[in-house]
C-alpha cells in the first residue's frame, strides 16, 4: 500500500503489536492507535519520515515511546491517560517540529522539565495528578485539569512572547526601560522648553511622540497596580497562573508595553524639536453676547482707542456691580476676532473676589496647551515659570474680569507689558482705589445708561405685546425705568419680571412698591437690593424663592451643573420626591428655566448643562437669606474665601445650611450641635474630620466632601445622620467605607466617582433606599463580591461604573440593574469583548448616556453601541486595532430599525486609533452633535456626514490633530465640503497636543 496516508486502529483491544511490513508504508501521515493493548511502539515505526499526526491515547500497556525523536514531521501528538517516565521526555525534546501535545503527568520531574521547556508552547490538553508538594509548586493549587478546545494553551503559557512564562522577567524589563524613557522624554521636553523660550513652536512630531510618552507612562502606573496580584496568581515554576486567562491578558499587555516603550525610546532621537512660528492670525475664543448692546457705542469705542495707543499698556474698567463692566469686556475680546496686526492671543481669565493665583495660572495655562497631569503636578512657582517662557515671545492680551484686589502678574508669570513687547492688559473691578493698585492712573469708569438708552433697553426686555396691553402700561414702564436708575442689571432683571404683567393694576402695584428705593445709587451696590429684591418677590411661590436662594451657597462666578443642583433640591425637599424620577428632574428643570427667564440666574455660554449667578444677584440672594444681616448666622457662606479653618459660630443651633467649599481648610473638628443644619458643603477643600463633628447634626440631608485630597477615613459617628439623603465623596483619598455607612437607610445618593484607593463597596445592599451610585473611576474597586449586593438594589435608579474585566462587562450587561440603571460607563484594558455580547439585540440600554472604551486592543468594531439610543457622550481610546465604529452586517443583526443611530450624540472623541477606517458606512444626520475630536486617526478619510448632517452647524466643532489630516478628508460631495469647510479662517488653538479647531461660521480658512 505505497500511497496509504490514513491509518486508523484504535480502540481494537486484542492488538498487542504490529507487523513488520507495516514499514512499507512510505507514505503514511495519520496513525491512530489509541485504545490498542501496544505496550512498546515497534522499530518498523520509526521509519514513517512523513508521519505528522500520531494518536496513542488509552493505551493501557505502553510503557515506552523510545525512539519517537526519529519522527522528523511529527506534528501532532495525543499521550493522554498514559504515563510518561523520565527517559521517555527525552525522547519529546527532541521533537523540534512538534505543533500539538496532549499529555498526562504523573512525575514531579516531568513536569519542570515539560513546563520549562520550549515543549510548554505545544500543549494543547494537559492532566496533572497526584504530584508530590503540588500545592508548594502551583502556589496554592491542589490539582489542574486543563482543556483547550480551540486556543493552544502553550499559546498562554510559550507562545507568542511567552507572555506567562516571562512575566516576572518582563515587568522588570519594563521597568528598566520605562526609567530610560522617562530620562529621554524629560532631555527632549527640557530641549523643547528651551526652544519655545526662543519664541520657537514645537514640531508636531515631538508633541505627538511626547503625548505617546505620557500615556505610556499613564498606561504603566494602571499595569503596576495589579502586578503584586497578577505575579502572586503564577504558579507552576512561574509558566502557569491560578488564572490562565487574566494573567495571559496581564502577561500580554505587559509584553506589548515593552515593545511599545523599545518603539518610543528608539524613536525618541529628534535632531530639531522645534521651528519658527508660521505666520497666523489672532488666537481668540469668541464668547457668548446678546445681539443688542443699548448705549454703549461710545463707550466700546472709548475703551478700544485707548487699547490700541501705544503707550497704553494696562487698560482699567471700573463701575457698580451690574453696570456692565464684564459686558464691556467681552465685547472687546470679541473685537479681536477681526483681525488685529500683531497680536497673537487673546486670553481671558474670571478672577472674582477670592484671587486664587493657581486658578488664574490654570486657566491661562489651558489657553496655552499647558493642561494636563503634567502640568496639574507642578506647584505655583514651577506654573509661573512655564507661563513667562511660553509667552515671554507673544504678543498678548490679556482680560481679567472681576479682580477685586492687585493682581500681580510676576506670581502668575504673565509678562509685564511694555510698549516694546506690544502687550496689553484689560481688567474691570468695581473699586477704583484697586485701578491705583494696578498701575492705572487713569481709569475708564463705565457709567449707568442714560435715560434714552436705559429705556430703549428696557422697553426690549419687557416686550412689545405687554407694553401695548394697556393705555397706561408705557407711562408706568417709564416709570419703573426710571427707578432703576440707567443700571442694565436692575433693567434687565426687573424688565423680565414684568415682561408678563398685563394689567394697569400690577404695574401700578410695581411702581408703588419700587418708588421708596428710586433715590440716586449711583456706585452704592447695596442700594440695589432691594430693587432687585422686587424681582425675587415676585417669583411664584416659596418653592422656587428656596431654589433660587439655594444657589448662593456656591462661590462668587461659580459654575453650577443643573442637574447636581436640582439633586440638592430634591434631598432639601424643595421639590417633592415622586416615584417617577423624570417627573421630577422635569420640575427642577422648570424651576431653573424661570429663574434663567427672570435674569436671577445666567446660563454658562453654550453650555446649557450649566448655570452661574450674577455676583450682585448672589448678593441679593444671601442678602434675602440672612433677612439682610438679621439672622447672619442661619445661612453661612463662607465659600471660596481662603479661609484655612472653620469660622467660629456664636449659635450653632440657629445655623440651617453652611457653605465652606472651595477653601483650604486642612482639619475640622469639634463637635458643634447643629439641630438645625441641613445642608453642608466642604468640597474643595484638604480636609481631614476628627471624631465627632457629626455627632449632633440629626437634620442633615446633603453632606458634599468631595474634592477634598487629604480625607482619607470617616468617622463612625457618620451613622447617626439618619436623615441623610445625600453624601458625595467623590475625589478623597478614602481606601474603605466605614460599616456606620450602611446605618444610612434614608441615603438616596451616594458618589463615589474617582476615589482612587477605594477598593470594596461590600455591604452597600443594606442602603435600602440608594437610587443614585457612581463609582466611574474607581479603577481599584474589585466587584468579585459587590456584584450580588449590587442587585440586590430594587430601587436603583442610575449607576456609573468602570469596568476592566470580561466577566464583570458579561455580568453588568446581563444583569437587570445593568440595562435598567447604567448612565456612564467606561470600559477598559479589555483585549476582547466577551463573545456572549453579540447575542444583544434592539436598544437595551435606554438609560447609557456616556461611554468611554480604553486602551482595549482586540476590538475591531463597536457595533454593541447601537444597543444605546441616547448615547450623548463617547469617547474612544488607544483602540489599536478597531477598523470601524459600526460594522454594517452586525448592525443588520442588532434589530434596532426605526432607530436613528447616534441621533442623541453630542460629543464624539476619537484618539489614538490607527487602523480606524469608518464610523458609519452611511452619512447620519447627527441633530444634536456640537463636538467631533479626531486626533491621530491616519487610516480615518471620511466622516458620516453630508450637506445635511448637524443642525446647528454654526455651533459645531470639529477638534483635529495631526494638521495635515483635515486635507485628507474625503466629503461626500461639494455641498457637504461647502457646508463644513466654508472659505473661513481655521482657529489654531496653541496647546501642547497641537489640536487644530474648525469652529463655524465665522472663522476663516486660509488660502
Amino acid at each position: 500500500m505505497p500511497k496509504l496516508v490514513v491509518l486508523d486502529l484504535s480502540q481494537n483491544s486484542g492488538l498487542d503489536g504490529l507487523p513488520e511490513e507495516i514499514s512499507g508504508l512510505v507514505s503514511l501521515k495519520y496513525l491512530d492507535l489509541s485504545g490498542t493493548a501496544i505496550s512498546i511502539l515497534p522499530v518498523c515505526l520509526l521509519k514513517f519520515k512523513k508521519l505528522m499526526h500520531l494518536y496513542l491515547d488509552d493505551m493501557a500497556n505502553l510503557q515506552s515511546i523510545d525512539g519517537i525523536s526519529k519522527l522528523p514531521s511529527l506534528r501532532i501528538l495525543s499521550l493522554l491517560s498514559n504515563y510518561i517516565l523520565d527517559p521517555s521526555l527525552m525522547e519529546l525534546l527532541l521533537l523540534e517540529h512538534l505543533e500539538v501535545l496532549t499529555i498526562k503527568i504523573k512525575s514531579d520531574l516531568v513536569m519542570e522539565k515539560l513546563f520549562l521547556s520550549h515543549l510548554a508552547r505545544c500543549i494543547h490538553k494537559v492532566d496533572i495528578r497526584n504530584i508530590s508538594n503540588l500545592s508548594c509548586r502551583m502556589g496554592g493549587c491542589n490539582s489542574i485539569q486543563i482543556s483547550g478546545d480551540s486556543d493552544h494553551v502553550g499559546s498562554c503559557l510559550c507562545g507568542e512572547g511567552n507572555h506567562i512564562r516571562n512575566l516576572e522577567k518582563n515587568l522588570v524589563t519594563l521597568e528598566e526601560t520605562i526609567r530610560v524613557l522617562k530620562a529621554r522624554r524629560y532631555d527632549v521636553l527640557r530641549r523643547v522648553q528651551g526652544e519655545e523660550g526662543k519664541g520657537q513652536q514645537r514640531l508636531n512630531e515631538v508633541q505627538v511622540w511626547l503625548t505617546s510618552v505620557q500615556t505610556i507612562e499613564n498606561h504603566f502606573d494602571d499595569l503596576n497596580i495589579t502586578r503584586t496580584v497578577e505575579l502572586q496568581r503564577l504558579c507552576l515554576f512561574g509558566v502557569w497562573s491560578k488564572n490562565l486567562k487574566s494573567s495571559f491578558h496581564y502577561g500580554r499587555r505587559v509584553s506589548l508595553m515593552l515593545k511599545e516603550v523599545g518603539n518610543l525610546i528608539s524613536n525618541g532621537v529628534f535632531e530639531v524639536v522645534a521651528a519658527e512660528l508660521p505666520a497666523m492670525r489672532c488666537v481668540v475664543e469668541e464668547r457668548p453676547l446678546q445681539p443688542v448692546i443699548f448705549g454703549r457705542e461710545t463707550m466700546l469705542e472709548k475703551a478700544w482707542n485707548r487699547l490700541m495707543d501705544d503707550e497704553t499698556q494696562t487698560v482699567g474698567l471700573y463701575g457698580m456691580g451690574g453696570v456692565g463692566k464684564t459686558t464691556l469686556l467681552t465685547q472687546i475680546n470679541n473685537k479681536f476676532c477681526d483681525a488685529v496686526d500683531g497680536v497673537q492671543i487673546v486670553i481671558w481669565v474670571v478672577v472674582s473676589s477670592d484671587l486664587q493665583v493657581e486658578k488664574i495660572q490654570d486657566d491661562i495655562a489651558e489657553k496655552l496647551g499647558l493642561h494636563g497631569e503634567e502640568w496639574d503636578r507642578k506647584d505655583k512657582r514651577h506654573k509661573a515659570y512655564d507661563i513667562q517662557a511660553r509667552m515671554k515671545n507673544k504678543k498678548f492680551v490679556l482680560l481679567l474680569d472681576n479682580i477685586g484686589r492687585k493682581v500681580d502678574l510676576a506670581d502668575i508669570g504673565v509678562p509685564f507689558p511694555t510698549r516694546e513687547n506690544g502687550c496689553k492688559v484689560v481688567f474691570t473691578t468695581r473699586s477704583r482705589e484697586v485701578c491705583g493698585y494696578m498701575g492705572v492712573d487713569d481709569p475708564m469708569e463705565v457709567q449707568c445708561l442714560t435715560d434714552s438708552a436705559a429705556w430703549d433697553l428696557f422697553k426690549k426686555t419687557v416686550g412689545p405685546l405687554t407694553l401695548k396691553s394697556h393705555p397706561r402700561i408705557p407711562e408706568q414702564a417709564r416709570k419703573v425705568a426710571e427707578i432703576c436708575r440707567g443700571l442694565p442689571l436692575a433693567l434687565n432683571v426687573i424688565g423680565e419680571t414684568m415682561s408678563c404683567k398685563r394689567t394697569i393694576k400690577e404695574w401700578d402695584l410695581a411702581v408703588e412698591v419700587l418708588n421708596p428705593y428710586a433715590a440716586d445709587f449711583s456706585g452704592m451696590d447695596d442700594q440695589i437690593l432691594p430693587i432687585l429684591k422686587y424681582s425675587f418677590d415676585n417669583l411664584k411661590g416659596d418653592q422656587i424663592k428656596s431654589c433660587f436662594q439655594y444657589c448662593s451657597l456656591f462661590p462668587e462666578d461659580y459654575i453650577i451643573e443643573k442637574e447636581r443642583l436640582i439633586d440638592y433640591w430634591i434631598c432639601e425637599g424643595f421639590i417633592g420626591e415622586n416615584e417617577d424620577r423624570e417627573k421630577t428632574v422635569n420640575q427642577g428643570y422648570e424651576i431653573i428655566a424661570t429663574l434663567v427667564s427672570s435674569c436671577l440666574l445666567l446660563e454658562e455660554g453654550s453650555n446649557i448643562s450649566k448655570v452661574k449667578m450674577h455676583d450682585v444677584v448672589r448678593e441679593m440672594a444671601l442678602g434675602i437669606s440672612s433677612d439682610f444681616g438679621k439672622k447672619r448666622e442661619k445661612c453661612i457662606v463662607r465659600a471660596g474665601v481662603g479661609l484655612n479653618k472653620v469660622p467660629e459660630v456664636e449659635k450653632w443651633s440657629t445655623v440651617e445650611r453652611m457653605s465652606l467649599m472651595k477653601n483650604k481648610i486642612e482639619g475640622i473638628s469639634g463637635g458643634p450641635e447643629c439641630p438645625r443644619l441641613t445642608t453642608l458643603f466642604l468640597q474643595e477643600n484638604s480636609a481631614y474630620i476628627s471624631s465627632g463633628f457629626f455627632k449632633h447634626m440629626p437634620k442633615l440631608v446633603v453632606l458634599d466632601l468631595s474634592h477634598n485630597d487629604r480625607l482619607s477615613e470617616l468617622p463612625e459617628e457618620i451613622s447617626g445622620l439618619v436623615s441623610l439623603k445625600y453624601l458625595d465623596l467623590s475625589r478623597t483619598e478614602i481606601w474603605e467605607l466605614p460599616a456606620g455607612l450602611w446605618k444610612l437607610k434614608r441615603l438616596i445618593h451616594l458618589y463615589l466617582e474617582r476615589m482612587r484607593n477605594l477598593e470594596s463597596i461590600n455591604g452597600i445592599s443594606m442602603l435600602s433606599s440608594l437610587r443614585r451610585l457612581k463609582l466611574l473611576g474607581c479603577y481599584r474597586l474589585q466587584f468579585d463580591k459587590s456584584w450580588e449586593e449590587l442587585l440586590v438594589l430594587k430601587h436603583l435608579e442610575v449607576l456609573t461604573i468602570e469596568i476592566g474585566s470580561e466577566v464583570d462587562l458579561k455580568k453588568l450587561f446581563f444583569s437587570q440593574i445593568g440595562r435598567r440603571c447604567i448612565q456612564k460607563i467606561v470600559i477598559r484594558d479589555i483585549f476582547y469583548f466577551p463573545t456572549v455580547l453579540r447575542s444583544l439585540k434592539g436598544p437595551c440600554f435606554l438609560s447609557l448616556s456616556y461611554v468611554a472604551v480604553k486602551n482595549c486592543g482586540g476590538l475591531k468594531d463597536l457595533t454593541l453601541l447601537l444597543c444605546a439610543p441616547n448615547l450623548i457622550q463617547l469617547h474612544l481610546v488607544d483602540l489599536e486595532k478597531l477598523e470601524e465604529v459600526v460594522n454594517i452586517e452586525k448592525a443588520k443583526k442588532m434589530q434596532v430599525n426605526g432607530i436613528i443611530p447616534f441621533g442623541k450624540l453630542e460629543t464624539l472623541v476619537m484618539v489614538d486609533l490607527p487602523a480606524v477606517k469608518s464610523i458609519y458606512w452611511t452619512p447620519l444626520p447627527f441633530p444634536c452633535l456640537r463636538e467631533m475630536t479626531i486626533e491621530r486617526c491616519p487610516s480615518l478619510s471620511k466622516l458620516p456626514l453630508d450637506s445635511r448632517s448637524v443642525a446647528e452647524v454654526e455651533r459645531f466643532v470639529i477638534r483635529y490633530a495631526p494638521e495635515n489630516w483635515i486635507g485628507g478628508v474625503e466629503w461626500e460631495d461639494e455641498a457637504t465640503r461647502l457646508r463644513f469647510l466654508p472659505s473661513r479662517r481655521i482657529v489654531y488653538l496653541l496647546s501642547s497636543l497641537s489640536v487644530f479647531t474648525i469652529s463655524f461660521p465665522n472663522i476663516l480658512f486660509p488660502n
